[in-house]
């Protein structure tokens, strides 16, 4: 069976400042991004923020922000190639067969709209459906999403409404199409643990009792065991690692991916100091030349910082970007 989704060499762009009176080099965000996500699977897009996760996201859905575009590449869905499809072709499958759950439930939910009419315009701009079937599914999605009194927060403002509850509004907007793929973008970032723990928890039965495939992007791998199949590891533009949870989560590769593990502060040993990587992420528009983490590695040698690593992949389709892996090293 083919994949639900496939992105092939994805690039997305911005103008680079001006030098001059010219508009300069375009800055690539996303740079060469491959992958596959099958139905009934979850995918985990884990990095830095500045790694370009969200812009990845974006790009599948037509949604960058201006001036940026998408220059190259192919996103398909079912084999359709999305980034070929017209502006209202496209209209049709964002929000019907992929939905997006966006990082800050305030700023995406309509502050002057009571939250059950926004997820009822959701539905009726994608189904001929009588508004009070659709304000009726509204409630059975509230019910579902784990939202009490779905009746009476039908007609509550944004405002009135907990992080917690306005994230769960956003997750039964996303669902009330029946989509075959969530991106759920940092989903719990603006949450408290315990929050976080529900909306993950959540997600995880609605993924399942649905047989949704879920595009999940988080710079935390703490969360991604409560839901990934596999992991895809992104830094400055790029994969760098791409796995099943199980084999990154007790084996990582490459040594950017061990050191997001070892930050992890539920992995450390009590009574020593927590990780950290040295450095920062890069800015696009000054990208370094070869393998774009050898700044920050410790591991790095005389190829590292002059050539692009070459993609290393294991039997089990595991896929490695590092010197040191395509050299046996590791």
């Amino acid at each position: 069976m083919s994949p639900l989704l496939e992105i092939r060499d994805l690039r997305t762009a911005f103008p680079g400042a001006r030098v001059g009176r010219g508009r300069g080099e375009p800055v690539h965000v996303v740079d060469g991004i491959s992958f596959d996500l099958d139905r009934g699977e979850v995918l985990a897009l884990v990095g830095e923020s500045g790694s370009g996760k969200s812009i990845t996201a974006l790009s599948a859905l037509r949604l960058v922000p201006k001036p940026g575009r998408v220059v190259a590449g192919e996103v398909r869905l079912d084999g359709k190639n999305l980034l070929e499809l017209s502006v209202g072709e496209m209209r049709r499958i964002r929000g019907k067969r992929i939905a997006m759950i966006f990082q800050e439930p305030m700023t995406a939910l309509n502050p002057v709209l009571r939250v059950g009419d926004q997820v009822v315009e959701a539905i009726q701009l994608h189904e001929t459906v009588a508004r009070a079937d659709a304000r009726a599914r509204t409630r059975a999605l509230f019910a579902e999403v784990g939202i009490p009194d779905p009746e009476e927060r039908l007609d509550a403002y944004p405002h009135q409404l907990s992080g917690g509850l306005k994230q769960r509004v956003m997750i039964a907007m996303a669902l009330s199409t029946r989509p075959e793929l969530l991106i759920a973008d940092e989903p719990t970032t603006a949450l408290d643990v315990t929050m976080q723990a529900q909306i993950l928890r959540l997600l995880r039965d609605l993924q399942r009792e649905r047989r949704m495939a879920i595009l999940l992007i988080t710079h935390d791998l703490g969360i991604v065991n409560e839901l990934a199949d596999r992991i895809a590891v992104m830094y400055a533009g790029r994969l760098v690692e791409l796995a099943s949870r199980s084999d990154l989560l007790t084996n990582p590769l490459h040594p950017y991916a061990r050191g997001l593990l070892a930050a992890i502060p539920a992995l450390a040993t009590p009574g020593t100091r927590l990780h950290e990587i040295p450095g920062v992420v890069p800015s696009a528009s000054r990208w370094p030349t070869g393998c774009r983490f050898a700044p920050r590695c410790s591991e790095r040698f005389e190829p590292c910082t002059v050539q692009d690593p070459v993609e290393t992949t294991r039997p089990n389709g595991r896929r490695v970007y590092c010197h040191a892996v395509a050299e046996g090293r590791r």
